[in-house]
C-alpha cells in the first residue's frame, strides 16, 4: 500500500510543496471539478484524508466559481497547497487595539452579533498552480481567508491542531464590509489610498447556500510513527 509523503511527527511544509495531484489520487477530470448548472452556489467536495491530535488533513475540491466563505482558525497554523487550477484568495488579520464599531447586518444576511471589528487585508490576489504553500498563524498571515475557484481548483490543508468545539476551536464564518461603511473609522488614523487594506468583519451563521460534500479520499494512506 503506497504512504503518504511525509508521517505525522515530521510535517515540514516543504514536503507539503512537492505534492502534486497525482499524489494525492486528484485528477481535474474527476466529476467533483465539472461546472455545475444550478442556481445555487456550486457544491463543494472535501476529502477527509486524516485526523490525529496535533493536526488534520484533507482537500476541498471547487468546480469553478465555487466559494469557502470567508471563516476563521482560531489558535491554528494552516499550510494550504494548491494542487492545481486558480484560486482567489482573499484574507485578513485583525488590527489589535482597534476600536469596534456598531452595525446592522443586511437584510439578506444573518449575522449572530451586530458589533464588527477592524481587520487589515493579508491576500487579495489570484494563485495558480504550481506556487509556494501558503502559511496563517493564529495571529498573523491571514487567519481568516476566503477562496473563490476562479477556475476548478484543489487545495490541500493542514491544520494543526483541527477545529475542536470543546477546546474552543470553532469555525466562525464573517461578513465583510468596506472600512469606511461604519462610523468607527473616524476613530483610526489611516490615510484615505490606505482604507482599502482595512475592513469591518462581522460574525454571522454559517451560509445557507454553502454546501460541502465528503467523499472518500483514494490516495496514499497516513503513516504514523
Amino acid at each position: 500500500m503506497s504512504v503518504f509523503p511525509f508521517v505525522c511527527s515530521n510535517f515540514h511544509a516543504t514536503r507539503l510543496y512537492e505534492i502534486r495531484p497525482v499524489d494525492v489520487g486528484l485528477s481535474p477530470r474527476m466529476p467533483f471539478f465539472s461546472p455545475q448548472a444550478t442556481r445555487r452556489a456550486p457544491t463543494i467536495t472535501y476529502l477527509h484524508i486524516h485526523e490525529c491530535e496535533k493536526f488534520s488533513m484533507g482537500i476541498f475540491c471547487l468546480p469553478p466559481s465555487g466559494v469557502l466563505p470567508l471563516h476563521n482558525h482560531p489558535g491554528m497554523t494552516v499550510f494550504s497547497k494548491l494542487l492545481f487550477g486558480t484560486m482567489h484568495i482573499k484574507s485578513y488579520d485583525w488590527v489589535v487595539g482597534a476600536p469596534s464599531a456598531s452595525a446592522v447586518a443586511e437584510p439578506s444576511q444573518t449575522a449572530q452579533r451586530s458589533e464588527v471589528r477592524m481587520a487589515k487585508v493579508k491576500v487579495d490576489s489570484n494563485l495558480t498552480a504550481p506556487c509556494k504553500t501558503s502559511i496563517l498563524y493564529p495571529a498573523d498571515g491571514g487567519n481568516m481567508h476566503c477562496f473563490t475557484a476562479v477556475t476548478a481548483c484543489a487545495v490541500l490543508d493542514v491544520l494543526g491542531p483541527p477545529y475542536s468545539d470543546l477546546e474552543g476551536r470553532h469555525c466562525t464564518y464573517y461578513l465583510a464590509y468596506p472600512f469606511t461603511k461604519f462610523s468607527g473609522d473616524e476613530q483610526v488614523s489611516i490615510p484615505d489610498e490606505e482604507k482599502d487594506k482595512y475592513a469591518w468583519l462581522q460574525e454571522r451563521d454559517k451560509p445557507e447556500d454553502l454546501v460541502v460534500e465528503g467523499a472518500l479520499y483514494t490516495g496514499p494512506v497516513i503513516r504514523e510513527n
